[in-house]
């Protein structure tokens, strides 16, 4: 097992996709340090005056959350299955004294790893971004906590760091289902195109769901994105538990599939 494993990460961090996406989410929150019209990308009334390099990581994650992560995240898993049977690699591998469902297993792992890989650096970058500004004590948040931006007081370099880590598992746990998703579609079309365009349309879909009744609401994957703000803290506990769920069924039905599929 440990060797797939290997095998895989190897396989990611030599995809092209995987190094544009990881360069990206590097080099994007320079852009963030230096805008002059940040507010326009909050809702009326809300201060994003920065005055901390603590407050980045919040401003990359909001902005990227929605769509520029998703995409990049099915583009991969899709890519896990679709781009080796199109290589003719996949076929070899399975004929080989090696459990598919190990196989299967070693990719969703790597897969629901990806999104906080892409988090990580993300925040790297935020963190280099926000060396103008510094990492002392500040008066104001970090987005990330009580008061979103404008804080409640002072806040400790040591507690915005606190706050920075946990937004960022909580952003990396909300996308997590989508990287299960994307490989399952990856092996129910064996194509990198159908599955991540099925993935990003699921998505979309989902998001025009918001017209449907409330009842309807918690099963939609795309309103846990922002499950990494404060205002959603109150049922914190079971929306990470509905994510973990919908990641282990997705896994399982990828397992389930892998295992039937002729590749």
């Amino acid at each position: 097992m440990l060797t797939l494993l290997s095998l895989e990460f190897r396989k990611l961090f030599g995809a092209r996709s995987v190094r544009v996406a990881l360069l990206v989410t590097l080099l994007l929150p320079l852009l963030w340090a230096f805008a002059p019209r940040l507010d326009q990308l909050f809702a009326p009334g809300q201060a994003v005056a920065l005055v901390s390099g603590w407050q980045l990581p919040f401003i990359s994650i909001f902005t990227s959350i929605q769509f520029l992560l998703p995409l990049f995240i099915a583009v991969m898993a899709a890519e896990m299955i679709g781009a080796e049977v199109a290589h003719g690699t996949l076929a070899p591998l399975l004929l080989r004294p090696v459990d598919r469902t190990r196989v299967i297993l070693s990719k969703l792992i790597v897969a629901i790893t990806y999104p906080f890989v892409l988090l990580l650096v993300t925040l790297l970058g935020s963190l280099i971004a926000g060396l103008p500004l510094g990492y002392g004590n500040f008066q104001g948040g970090t987005g990330l906590g009580a008061g979103g931006l404008v804080g409640v007081g002072t806040l400790t370099s040591e507690a915005a760091f606190g706050e920075v880590l946990r937004g960022t598992l909580l952003a990396g746990i909300s996308l997590m289902p989508i990287a299960a998703l994307a490989l399952l579609f990856g092996i129910l079309y064996l194509n990198t195109a159908a599955a991540a365009l099925a993935t990003f349309a699921t998505l979309i879909v989902m998001r025009l769901f918001v017209v449907l009744p409330q009842a309807i609401q918690p099963v939609l994957l795309t309103n846990y994105f922002q499950l990494f703000l404060p205002s959603n803290q109150d049922t914190l506990g079971k929306d990470v538990i509905l994510l973990l769920i919908y990641t282990v069924g997705f896994g399982l039905l990828s397992i389930f599939a892998f295992d039937r599929r002729d590749v």
